[in-house]
């Protein structure tokens, strides 16, 4: 078990370092492109009044986003670096106890997550409190308070950057290996999942351990800092606009939410305890059950610290009942995550019927089997965009009657309520990412315990601990989606407020009658599909060069099936690590100069003809369509991957045939097809829609 943990270990930060020097390189590059832009770019009114040039918004924007950039980088290698230890103690424990197993993989999930959570928490506070007392803010003659958010964009992009090319490069890594280790070992080989015999097991076990544990970590700390800055922007916006006496609440309350959500996810972490007289015969409890009165004790005291916080942080005299109502907003967030976590559960886990059908499927071939994933995976997209619906206009409709109004007396609070209701879904994303977490380790382990030979008993444990893992990762992912999905809500109307900053005139509707605009809006659902059949695409080939390795060896040295010969696995792993590192440079490419290039040509465009803020407008509808097509594109790619997962995982626990039967050989490919929708383009997909809106947000000045 040693040995094998050894050689992943290698593999990983291995990798991580490769990758992260690559991604390094890049972020500097872009850095010296964000600066040279705000060196020559206009300033704003706020920016005029507080004396703050261009050259010192230029290295602020800067410092930011690299800071965003290497803190995203240390969540990414903590969750890789926890994942590659803790997956062999979970081993051991499956030898021992079920419950052991099970709480060991979530305590070693809970700790990358509180430290995901917690870099977002202090990474933005120490930026704020640096150019608070640096800049002399609310000092005579000097920034207001309201305005300091602002500068904290590029904290944002350095996040989104770093999570996309972590996200793509991780996912393309882990399913190549995966697609390639299972079409020629299980399909035409016979042999188990993790079986030793298989040359590309350890790149399949690395890629866990870089796709979804150092990548996941990456996206969900980008998702938390995105939410936070936007929340303070536009929480500034408000107590500007209303004459608030001391907006420091409206403007730390983000910083706070999170801040409890380090404490009552710990709670609920520590709530998963092992029993004293279970062993290795007793019967095995349900996971999900057990993972899900964790997650109930983290709603309970979630809904307790939100409502105290509201009350806290967000009463005002002018609106002595507004804190009531933002508090509501919280609990439409949490109600959201806590329904998207079920709607994506009842989709991807076999107890429920949708699993079981397209198990079903694979009793009548591989072609019944792929027709009824893809629909499964397109009928799975209603809930969730209803969901998001409801819940973004009983947010904004909460703050809209909040009683906060400005100085014509119009209401202001409806943005920020929806804020706050993104705050809520995620006041609980450290044990969401916890049960994230969970799925690779549990899934690491289970590849240890069978490539170490141990008995069938502990097989079994592993077992129900990998299929568990495939739901959480898949709730996971949709709680992402939907997260993302308000936060780009949030982060689009925070790019209008700059571009109207610097028109120095309103800009608070898009007309998607002009053609131009209807045009930028086609380019936006068009960069969600191109970038989607590029990643697929780039999981293909490199999954083609594993096959052609896998089936060298196992043609060139036949001892392997015997156990006479050791595979070699580091030629799998070279060629996967290669082969993602140069495959994850044209979709990211493409998701960072698009908005740029096309904001740019329109500017250029609406100076000839006498319309400054065509430009504008362009990006703003390439935004709003590419967020809409995003949402949906991953939903379905999500759900359909952890179906087909799910499915294949049912019918090996012995139904419809078991292992080794034609439903089991066309649940596998439906599994292969599967691999790059769920960790490769749907999970780079809700990190690209957040990407587009902070680098629109950041490069405003480009389309004016």
């Amino acid at each position: 078990m040693a040995q094998i943990s050894e050689a992943i270990r290698d593999g990983a930060e291995g990798f991580f370092r490769t990758q992260y020097g690559t991604i390094s390189k890049m972020a500097l590059l872009l850095a010296l492109v964000i600066l040279s832009i705000y060196l020559f770019r206009n300033t704003t009114p706020q920016q005029e009044s507080s004396g703050l040039g261009r050259a010192t918004s230029a290295y602020i924007t800067v410092a930011a986003f690299l800071l965003g950039a290497l803190c995203s980088g240390v969540t990414g290698y903590v969750g890789m670096w926890v994942s590659v230890r803790a997956n062999v103690r979970v081993s051991s424990a499956a030898r021992r106890s079920a419950r052991e197993a099970l709480q060991i993989a979530v305590r070693a999930g809970g700790f990358s997550a509180l430290v995901v959570v917690g870099m977002a928490v202090i990474g933005i506070a120490i930026l704020y409190a640096t150019f608070y007392v640096w800049l002399g803010v609310d000092s005579p003659g000097s920034m207001k308070v309201t305005d300091l958010p602002l500068l904290l964009v590029g904290y944002g992009f350095g996040a989104s950057f770093v999570a996309l090319f972590a996200q793509l490069g991780g996912g393309i890594y882990t399913k190549a290996a995966d697609v390639g280790a299972d079409l020629v070992g299980k399909v035409e080989q016979g042999i188990p999942e993790d079986d030793p015999r298989n040359p590309a097991v350890i790149a399949d076990l690395v890629g866990d351990n870089v796709g979804d544990c150092a990548a996941r970590g990456a996206d969900l700390f980008e998702s938390i800092a995105a939410e936070i800055i936007s929340a303070m922007i536009l929480g500034g916006t408000m107590a500007q606009r209303c004459k608030i006496k001391d907006p420091s609440g409206f403007i730390l309350f983000p910083l706070v939410v999170h801040s409890f959500d380090l404490v009552v996810s710990s709670i609920g972490i520590l709530s998963i305890r092992s029993t004293r007289d279970s062993s290795v015969k007793a019967p095995i409890e349900d996971p999900m059950a057990i993972l899900q009165k964790g997650y109930s004790v983290t709603i309970v005291l979630s809904v307790l610290t939100f409502s105290g916080s509201t009350w806290w942080l967000l009463y005002t005299e002018q609106a002595p009942s507004a804190w009531l109502n933002f508090a509501l907003c919280g609990l439409v967030g949490i109600i959201t995550a806590y329904v998207f976590v079920w709607i994506t559960k009842y989709y991807t886990d076999y107890k429920h019927e949708p699993v079981r059908t397209l198990a079903l499927s694979s009793s009548t071939g591989h072609g019944t089997n792929i027709i009824a994933g893809v629909s499964l995976g397109l009928e799975s997209t209603a809930l969730p965009v209803l969901v998001i619906s409801i819940s973004i206009i009983s947010a904004f409709w909460l703050g809209h009657t909040s009683g906060l109004v400005d100085e014509t007396g119009n209401p202001t609070g409806g943005l920020f309520g929806t804020a706050v209701a993104t705050m809520g879904m995620l006041s609980t994303a450290a044990y969401i990412l916890t049960m994230d977490m969970f799925g690779p380790i549990a899934d690491n382990a289970g590849g240890i315990v069978e490539m170490s030979q141990q008995p069938e008993s502990v097989r079994e444990i592993t077992d129900i601990l990998d299929a568990v893992g495939n739901t959480t990762k898949a709730t996971t992912k949709g709680f992402a989606i939907g997260s993302a999905a308000l936060a780009s809500f949030l982060l689009f109307s925070a790019y209008m407020d700059e571009v109207a900053s610097f028109a120095h005139e309103s800009f608070k509707q898009v007309d998607i009658a002009i053609p131009e605009v209807f045009i930028g809006g086609l380019l936006g659902s068009m960069l969600i599909f191109l970038f989607s059949a590029w990643a697929c695409s780039a999981v293909g080939r490199t999954a083609q060069e594993v096959v052609k390795e896998v089936r060298r060896q196992f043609i060139e040295r036949p001892g392997i099936m015997d156990y006479k010969e050791k595979p070699e696995y580091g030629r799998c792993v070279a060629i996967v690590a290669s082969a993602s590192l140069r495959e994850m440079i044209k979709p990211g490419a493409l998701a960072i100069v698009s908005p740029i290039v096309v904001g740019f040509l329109f500017r250029v465009l609406g100076h000839y003809t006498g319309r400054p803020l065509l430009g504008a407008k362009v990006v703003a509808a390439l935004l709003m369509f590419a967020t809409v097509s995003g949402i949906l594109m991953a939903l379905f790619l999500n759900t359909a991957g952890g179906a087909w997962d799910n499915a294949k995982k049912f019918i090996e626990t012995g139904a419809l045939g078991g292992k080794g039967s034609d439903s089991h050989k066309a649940a596998v490919t439906g599994d292969t097809v599967g691999d790059p929708f769920k960790d490769t383009a749907g999970p780079s997909l809700h990190v690209l829609i957040k990407m587009l809106a902070t680098i629109t947000l950041v490069m405003a000045p480009v389309f004016l």
